[in-house]
């Protein structure tokens, strides 16, 4: 990725609406010129696709916490993710460096929905034991800055 293609990522990241003549007049090229860069951009998988951001407390869904997941032996990352995948609760689940096998970032309607979702999670055949952490605040939340 160049400079120029970390522009184009950069207007799209502050406003995935732009045109491709907005952004061509941000990052001085032609409508199509930009279309085509968009386009690779996509095919190679450095743009993901473009979606809209909604705040999960507008739709019911305020309460949020992150679970320490520690599973029974070796459990392979395919494993817990096919396990996690039918609770909608879980947003977002990653394997981490440390005790736990996995963190894993569970939304909720409100505390009592939650508990529910951990007693479900917890329930799993490959869990052991989890430690969780019940967010209160979001302090900082951004998108990457490819400029950086």
């Amino acid at each position: 990725m160049n400079p120029l293609d970390q522009r184009i990522v950069s207007c799209l990241v502050a406003n995935a609406r732009s045109s491709y003549a907005e952004i061509g007049k941000v990052v001085g090229l032609s409508a199509p010129a930009v279309k085509r860069r968009v386009d690779r951009l996509l095919e190679t998988g450095v743009l993901r696709g473009f979606t809209a951001v909604v705040d999960p407390e507008a739709l019911g869904w305020g309460t949020e916490a992150f679970v320490e997941v520690h599973c029974h032996g070796n459990v392979s990352p395919a494993r817990i993710r096919s396990h996690l995948e039918p609770l909608p609760e879980v947003v977002a689940a990653y394997t981490v460096s440390g005790a736990a096998d996995a963190i894993v970032h569970l939304r909720a309607a409100d505390i009592h929905h939650l508990e529910d979702a951990l007693e479900r999670l917890r329930g799993l055949e490959i869990i052991d034991r989890t430690v969780s952490t019940v967010v209160l605040s979001t302090l900082l939340e951004r998108p990457p800055n490819p400029a950086h």
